[in-house]
């Protein structure tokens, strides 16, 4: 059986549960050669087909990223597909291996920019992980991320605050966490009680490096 005949829209159903069974299947098989079919299926496929593609993938990635480490160019490719559903599900996986391959998404940051600027929701949050992964090792990354990152927590809408603070952490350090503080504390004042308390948590932990 091919690995697409496991994908939930080949088996006719609509919900992502046989998507997550074969992304845990694969992970624990460490089957190479399918997970390279799903990747030629994200270019090949029925939208139907590239859609559960890419969501296996990035499951994948979330458990062992290392199994979709070498597919970077392709994830990075579909950031301009038409399918936002492509879009921001390679937006996904790239956060899942940034840590491991940040030299190929650094030499396409500007593309990374571009898409979060007019990208969807799930686009943007995933942008924010990737930029701030890729921009923590390295300071020549660092310091092309790190100035969109904290104009980015400047103006975005108060509700995204907390959780693009959260997921901004992986680039900050005791070289550059007076510009965060002094970025967060600006917006404390926009959120609710409980958003506070979530930027607070991270800006305590910021102070503490």
């Amino acid at each position: 059986m091919s690995v697409i005949d496991k994908l939930a829209c080949s088996l006719g159903r609509n919900d992502e549960i046989p998507n997550q069974e074969l992304a845990k299947e694969l992970c624990r098989t460490k089957d190479s050669e399918s997970i390279k079919e799903l990747v030629q299926c994200l270019f090949n496929g029925t939208t139907a087909i590239k859609n559960d593609s890419i969501k296996v993938l990035y499951e994948i990635g979330e458990a062992q990223p290392e199994l979709i480490s070498s597919y970077v160019d392709d994830f990075i490719t579909l950031l301009n597909s038409k399918n936002n559903r492509l879009v921001w599900g390679s937006m996904t996986a790239l956060s899942t291996i940034a840590n491991i391959n940040p030299g190929k998404i650094f030499e396409n940051i500007n593309l990374i920019f571009d898409v979060m600027e007019k990208g969807s929701v799930i686009t943007v949050d995933n942008g924010v992980s990737v930029l701030a992964k890729v921009g923590s090792t390295n300071k020549e990354y660092e310091k092309k991320a790190l100035p969109f990152l904290l104009k980015h927590l400047e103006t975005c809408r108060p509700r995204e605050v907390a959780q693009h603070s959260e997921r901004s952490m992986a680039i900050a350090n005791s070289g550059n966490k007076v510009e965060f503080q002094r970025v967060l504390e600006k917006r404390l004042d926009d959120l609710s009680q409980s958003q506070q308390a979530r930027v607070k948590r991270v800006l305590k932990k910021v102070n503490s490096m």
